[in-house]
Order: C-alpha cells, then sequence, then structure tokens
C-alpha cells in the first residue's frame, strides 16, 4: 500500500503503476481519514496494491518505494 499526501498523487501513482506493472491488477485508490478527523485537509490517500501472482520481488518494491518517495508519500505493508 502506497500513503499519499492527496488524491491527485494517488491517481498519478495509480496510472503509472498500472502502465509500468501491468501484472498488478487494478488498483484501489481510497481516501484515509485520519482518526477524529472530518476536515478533508486532514486525510491521507492510499493506492493498494496486491502482490502479483509471482509475488514481491526487490525490482518491484524498489519501484513502489521510489514511486511513493516522489509524491512526498511512504510504502506501508499490511
Amino acid at each position: 500500500m502506497l500513503v499519499l499526501p492527496d488524491r491527485d498523487a494517488a491517481e498519478e501513482a495509480a496510472e503509472e503503476l498500472s502502465a509500468a506493472h501491468p501484472d498488478l491488477g487494478d488498483l484501489e485508490v481510497v481516501r484515509d481519514a485520519l482518526a477524529g478527523e472530518d476536515d478533508a485537509e486532514d486525510a491521507q490517500w492510499l493506492v493498494v496494491v496486491e502482490p502479483p501472482e509471482s509475488g514481491w520481488t526487490t525490482e518491484l518494491l524498489r519501484a513502489l518505494d521510489a514511486l511513493a518517495a516522489e509524491a512526498e508519500g511512504w510504502r506501508e505493508e499490511g
């Protein structure tokens, strides 16, 4: 899962990942409001990435990390 600061960054990341790694299938972009916050400004956006059938490779994990960092976000497992 990639955690990104805004919707545009999440949607762009999902598009880039889908184009570069079609084996990841459909990627879901969802809003993750911070606990107790109703303000949309306090939301993070997630790109939910399921492992490909072949499993995670070092190369793919590095690509996810680089994409997340480029968008001022990060990758979380789970």
